[in-house]
């Protein structure tokens, strides 16, 4: 199935096929929900998402290994070096993420500035672990998540100029990123992390202590429960802003990114559903759903390529 990706997308030289493929495996592997929508793209589009997924990931695993010996210094260590072999242009890599992400950016033009954006955001992980008020969180979120829906742009494609789309991509991003906040603060707190903003956090009585008190205890304590309800509606918030930019994107990749809204947004809709009881299981949006939603995205991803674009859905499924 990769075979006909890289085909369609025109990578021939065996390396770079090569470094594609370990893309995908890791999006396929780490990123379930995201790998599904994936599906739903153009066979052409596929391997440069799975190329942004790997970046992506590269990062992240340097921040939240649990290795003991990775102390903070290594873990810069280690950052600084990914970013010197990126603008470096992989010269001096063997990594075939780096490759696979490097010959996307160049393919279609993503600017550096946006991976020099997420690299810092990646930076503040090894020394930030709370957040004053929401203007701090958003400097972090607009690295951590808004340049990736940016960096995804040339690839989806856009009615119009990119200018006009960008702040609805933006914004999708950070949906995608406050939602895992709320479903991972269990998660994040055993790495000394909270992601909420601390002021709003305090207007409900919650502090550090508080949170810490109930990770302990695995349960959410009724105003943590209230607190997490008012960041569950600015998420939604966010949900409908985003929502509104899907028909601004070309049509072939609306099925994608519709899919993966539904199926992200439905994680609110689980930590809802659980009284906000983060503290004692991950919201997970089931398979049979996950395959019910993506089912009616490919119906849509099939009409648009094949009536709208003209373009064969040879590996669309």
């Amino acid at each position: 199935m990769m075979r006909s990706e890289l085909d369609a997308a025109g990578i021939h030289d065996p390396r770079l096929r090569a470094a594609y493929e370990r893309c995908r495996e890791l999006n396929a592997r780490h990123g379930r929900t995201f790998y599904l929508a994936t599906r739903l793209l153009a066979p052409s589009q596929r391997p440069a998402v799975h190329a942004l997924y790997g970046f992506a990931r590269l990062a992240d695993d340097i921040l939240d290994d649990f290795d003991p010996e990775l102390t903070p210094a290594l873990r810069a260590e280690r950052l600084q070096c990914l970013a010197a072999q990126f603008f470096d242009g992989g010269d001096h890599s063997d990594d075939p993420v780096l490759s696979a992400v490097i010959d996307t950016s160049r393919t279609y033009g993503i600017r550096a500035e946006l991976f020099a954006a997420f690299l810092d955001s990646m930076r503040m992980d090894l020394t930030v672990t709370d957040y004053a008020d929401r203007v701090a969180l958003d400097r972090y979120v607009h690295g951590s998540a808004e340049v990736i829906g940016l960096q995804l742009l040339p690839i989806l494609g856009t009615v119009g100029t990119e200018e006009r789309a960008a702040p609805y991509a933006a914004a999708l991003g950070k949906a995608f990123q406050l939602t895992n906040f709320l479903r991972d603060v269990d998660e994040d707190l055993s790495r000394g992390r909270i992601y909420l903003p601390a002021d709003e956090l305090a207007a409900h009585g919650v502090d550090r202590e508080l949170l810490m008190w109930c990770h302990h205890h695995r349960r959410t304590e009724p105003r943590v429960r209230n607190a997490l309800a008012a960041q569950h509606d600015r998420t939604r918030q966010v949900y409908r802003f985003a929502q509104a930019g899907v028909p601004r994107l070309a049509p072939r990749s609306r099925p994608c990114v519709a899919t993966a809204l539904t199926l992200y947004s439905e994680i609110l809709d689980r930590i809802e559903d659980s009284d906000y009881a983060v503290f004692c299981h991950r919201a997970t949006v089931g398979t049979a759903r996950r395959l019910q939603v993506a089912s009616a995205g490919l119906v849509h991803a099939w009409w648009a390529r094949t009536t709208r674009t003209g373009e064969p859905v040879t590996g669309a499924a």
